[in-house]
């Protein structure tokens, strides 16, 4: 386990004056306090002013994994991010289930961090099929792989901020959705097939939507992939991509209004000083736009998650 690295991750999430914190091992060898991931967050206690550390040892864990609202302040890590892997393969075809109940792992608490491990939803191009389902606020994911093809990462709740670093993330179809604020630094997005990446679904008096920063788009090497940067879910989508390298996968146009144009009246799309034969923008759609450095400089962690309690995990 990367401890010191923990104890700095930790701090991201600590509560002023609190004093306690406790430690659950989890290992599929019985050698921990638990054999699943699930089992030991319910034996967390629910409200509990307490802040607890679940280390998880290598392993595949084949588990749907709940995080509920009344459970808070909790930090999951695993060994190692290719060998600690969180498994499912539900789907929204399977017994009618919907897409929102597909997710391996869904986080309803507040003040949650991930580190080193993999979230994978495992059911093939078989439609929507969720892997990471995000309704809490103040979520932290650091050096995770987040795995799937249709709609990867769900993220629900339009005040449910949520910060992504060094993080490997790929799919199809929007494989990055929703409606909250978002911000990615460093990761790699990897595209599978010809699609789009993102499809925000940003509340109009939400300022910021989906922030990628210093990131790496890269496609699965099919000859002559084609993919878009984003869509609108819904009208006022927010998306931004800044000094991110664009593969050759992406398509000249960048961005598609979904099949309506009243989406081009409303969409939120910006690039700014981004690299990579992806960047080119001569051929971009007229309703998206390359940033000013003025407006440029907006674009902060701060910024982009400033609430009435200032939370900025990267500090």
């Amino acid at each position: 386990m990367k401890k010191t690295f923990f104890a700095s991750l930790w701090m991201l999430l600590a509560v002023a004056g609190q004093a306690k914190t406790n430690e659950i091992v989890v290992a599929k060898d019985g050698s921990g306090d638990f054999r699943s991931l699930q089992a030991a967050i319910n034996s967390v206690r629910v409200f509990s002013s307490d802040s607890t550390r679940i280390l998880v040892k290598n392993g595949v864990y084949d588990e749907k994994v709940v995080i509920p609202m009344t459970h808070h302040r909790i930090a999951i890590v695993g060994e190692d991010a290719e060998k600690t892997v969180i498994r499912n393969n539900d789907y929204a075809a399977k017994n009618d289930m919907g897409t929102f109940r597909t997710y391996t792992m869904l986080i309803a608490g507040n003040d949650i961090a991930l580190e080193n491990l993999t979230v994978e939803n495992w059911a093939g191009r078989v439609g929507q099929a969720v892997a990471l389902h995000t309704e809490g606020d103040r979520l932290v994911f650091r050096n995770c792989r987040i795995i799937g093809n249709q709609d990867t990462i769900y993220t629900g709740n339009k005040d449910g901020r949520q910060y992504y670093v060094n993080c490997y993330i790929e799919g199809t179809t929007d494989f990055i959705f929703g409606p909250s604020p978002a911000w990615f630094e460093g990761c790699e997005l990897r595209s599978k097939g010809n699609s789009y990446l993102t499809a925000a679904s940003t509340y109009p008096d939400t300022k910021f939507g989906y922030v990628f920063h210093r990131c790496k788009l890269t496609g699965d090497g099919t000859p002559g992939q084609r993919v878009y940067l984003g869509r609108p879910w819904r009208p006022y989508g927010a998306t931004a991509f800044l000094f991110c390298e664009l593969g050759a996968h992406i398509r000249p146009e960048g961005w598609h209004n979904w099949g309506n144009p009243e989406n081009e009246r409303t969409a939120r799309y910006a690039e700014y000083k981004n690299t990579g034969p992806g960047a080119d923008m001569s051929g971009r759609v007229s309703w998206s736009r390359q940033l000013t450095d003025e407006e440029a400089a907006a674009y902060t962690v701060e910024n982009v998650f400033r609430l009435q309690n200032g939370w900025n995990p990267a500090r």
